[in-house]
């Protein structure tokens, strides 16, 4: 028995049907079951990762977890998962963590892999790097006026499909190595401009491109998350201005298939778009 915690989020959900496709038997936690929306064939159960009380019944029988990093909240799950005789570990993560300057985001997954790597349990760690998701956040632009307004236009970068995040975690499920880091990109150094470029290409219109001060997008970014976190971001996108972001293997190595492009992403999403 596999659980899946996050079951319901954009990388949870595609663990879940992988895991499925590849005959094994699935339990998805989740706060709201009802609107799990999941096959018949997933035992879908009521747990909080923030709630140590409410995982038991939920990692009963279970050998093998994929853990989505709560913040701070890990022990509880991982005493329960230790008693209850889970026997590998699958957590996402990220490859901010290797950076120089860890900054925000690397320093909060690190204190999680810190949190697996002393639970004792043997583990993988899943560090991905910028999701070709976070492109999802410029749709209400897109729709409305059909420009992307934001900064350093030129920053490049490898962003990564949230099912290649899925598949590589499902493949070190599948195939338990303690121990293992598998840090992701994409299969392309993209700027920002090119990848609106790409998606006005998918959807068949124009999109535009159009460069705001640092300042103007904070003021935006801090809408959709914590300011450290959007801070961070800018002064990563700020350092690959005029480079060419580094493309590793990592997803066709583990899966054995090329990772998806950024058209093929955006060809997924075109509904969020358009």
């Amino acid at each position: 028995m596999i659980l899946v915690t996050g079951a319901t989020g954009n990388v949870g959900r595609n663990v879940v049907l992988q895991l499925l496709e590849a005959g094994e038997t699935v339990r998805a936690l989740t706060r709201d079951p009802e609107k799990a929306a999941f096959p018949a064939e997933v035992e879908v159960v009521a747990g909080d990762i923030a709630d140590p009380q409410s995982l038991p019944p939920a990692l009963k029988g279970v050998d093998r977890a994929f853990l989505f990093p709560v913040f701070g909240q890990l022990d509880g799950f991982l005493d329960v998962a230790k008693a209850s005789g889970v026997e590998h570990i699958a957590m996402l993560s990220s490859s901010a963590i290797e950076f120089d300057d860890p900054g925000f985001i690397g320093q909060v997954h690190l204190e999680c892999e810190n949190a697996v790597t002393g639970s004792g349990i043997p583990r993988t760690f899943v560090r991905a790097g910028l999701f070709m998701l976070n492109d999802r956040g410029w749709a209400p632009q897109i729709r409305a006026t059909g420009v992307v307004r934001t900064a350093y236009g030129t920053a490049a970068a490898a962003p990564v499909d949230e099912r290649d995040i899925a598949a590589v975690a499902t493949a070190s499920l599948l195939d338990p190595r303690d121990g293992s880091v598998h840090s992701l990109t994409g299969p392309e150094s993209l700027t920002q401009i090119d990848r609106v470029r790409i998606i006005g290409e998918v959807l068949g219109k124009p999109v535009a491109f159009e460069e705001l001060s640092r300042e103007e997008a904070l003021s935006h970014l801090v809408q959709q998350m914590p300011p450290d976190a959007a801070e961070f971001l800018l002064d990563q996108l700020a350092s690959w201005q005029g480079v060419t972001a580094e493309v590793l293997p990592t997803v066709e190595q583990v899966t054995g298939r090329p990772a998806h492009t950024y058209a093929q992403w955006v060809e997924h999403h075109v509904a969020d778009f358009s």
